[in-house]
């Protein structure tokens, strides 16, 4: 059986030495599919991220965390056009791409990836590093000063982002190794979850957990954002295929019944513990399904995503309730709890689930099931290590530089007037 993997995989075997490919022509279709797959990513990136952790913070600092989010987007989508994809697709070693491409230089209008035109590549490409840098900005919320979250994003991008994404999708070292990760579960996910947590650990907790309610000022706003990451999903998951195809089918029903389990798994987890199911609790195992099935989308079977999302869903309610206490760390809007749990189940899961017997594409010619998963576990020890280093080094960078932290009394009257000179809610 044939293991289907990533656009950026079908990109890289495209431009391999020695691999012989007929004249590439781009695909009309093709072209149009990756481009609306993209615009979702993006509505993902923006408003979904915005809403969904604007959402979980008390009303003080919603502005702050909608601002850190669209300007750490834009900062990454100048990076990624300047030197990003270079570094992250350009031929170079394991570890990380070159710099021939510094501004694009060597693409042109009528260049093709696989079918569809190069420049949609990179744009698609982009927007998942877009994202994943919105991510992390939950992990530090409501305490940390603008300047440095816009220096931190300019360090982790380009020395943990861009090295992950080499290694996995651009021929490097993880790519060699034969990790399977259709569309982020390493690269996305767990790169963001591990720096979020090392950044709630270096700016410790608020002032007043433990002695304050912190409760999410508008649930409506939480399932808002939800909605918009589980539509934008669609284009995350299904356009990792590189065209409209039978994987990407596959990529999105199983986008869909992973969700649906994990929601389920979610409120019925909390139900029995707690006696009630939450509106926060089936957004949370929204996130969860969709963040475990990113890396298996393209190769475990419908059974096998269901399967994976009631785990996950279960899985990060363990995460947010049982892990973050033994962590001790104020992590605000629970990345890593959800993102770094739930990528760890849906990575260890894809080396499970893509065995034929279960019902998935199957692995490649050699591979065996145990061989496939001690993979999948290296690829994660990597992710985890990297990642977490990168960002102790650019948080201690910017905490030199800048300070990391707001004052006490920014903090106590709330970053959006005092960072923003704005308030979200006007009296």
């Amino acid at each position: 059986m044939k293991t289907y993997v990533s656009c950026s995989v079908a990109v890289l075997l495209a431009t391999l030495p020695g691999v012989a490919m007929a004249e590439a022509v781009a695909d009309k279709a093709d072209s149009a599919f990756m481009m609306i797959s993209t615009a979702l990513v993006l509505f993902m990136s923006i408003p979904g991220i915005a809403l969904f952790y604007g959402g979980l913070l008390r009303a003080k600092n919603v502005l702050s965390l909608l601002t850190q989010v669209i300007a750490s987007f834009s900062l990454v989508s100048v990076l990624w056009v300047v030197y990003g994809y270079s570094l992250a697709f350009g031929e170079g070693n394991d570890i990380i791409g070159n710099l021939n491409g510094l501004m694009l230089k060597d693409i042109h209008l009528t260049d093709v990836t696989g079918t569809f035109y190069k420049l949609i590549h990179v744009a698609f490409q982009g927007s998942f590093a877009c994202i994943t840098v919105g991510l992390i900005v939950g992990g530090f919320a409501e305490r940390i000063r603008f300047s440095a979250v816009m220096l931190f994003v300019l360090i982790w991008f380009t020395l943990a982002y861009l090295p992950m994404a080499h290694m996995v999708w651009g021929g490097g070292y993880l790519f060699k190794l034969g990790a399977i990760d259709f569309a982020g579960g390493t690269v996305v996910h767990i790169n963001a979850a591990i720096a979020a947590l090392v950044g709630a650990y270096m700016l410790g907790k608020r002032r007043g957990i433990g002695r304050e309610a912190f409760k999410p000022h508008s649930l409506p706003m939480v399932f808002i954002g939800t909605a918009i990451l589980y539509i934008g999903w669609f284009g995350f998951n299904a356009g990792s295929a590189s065209s409209a195809n039978e994987i990407a089918a596959l990529a999105f029903i199983n986008t869909m019944t992973a969700t649906a389990g994990a929601v389920l798994g979610w409120l019925g987890a909390e139900w029995t513990l707690r006696g009630k199911p939450s509106l926060l609790g089936a957004c949370s195992g929204c996130i969860a399904g969709l963040v475990a099935i990113t890396p298996a989308a393209g190769s475990v079977g419908i059974g096998g995503a269901l399967v994976l999302g009631v785990v996950a869903g279960i899985a990060g309610l363990w995460g947010v309730v049982v892990l973050k206490s033994w962590l001790k760390a104020d992590d605000t809007c629970d990345v890593f709890g959800v993102h770094g749990v739930c990528g760890i189940v849906g990575c260890i899961g894809t080396g499970i689930l893509t065995s034929a017997a279960l019902g998935g594409t199957g692995y490649a010619e050699g591979v065996t099931m145990l061989k496939q998963v001690g993979i999948q576990a290296a690829s994660v020890v990597v992710c985890l290590l990297w990642s977490g280093i990168v960002a102790f080094v650019a948080y201690k960078i910017a905490d030199i530089c800048l300070g990391l932290r707001v004052s006490e009394e920014t903090e106590r009257e709330g970053l959006d007037v005092n960072s923003h000179g704005e308030s979200a809610y006007n009296p």
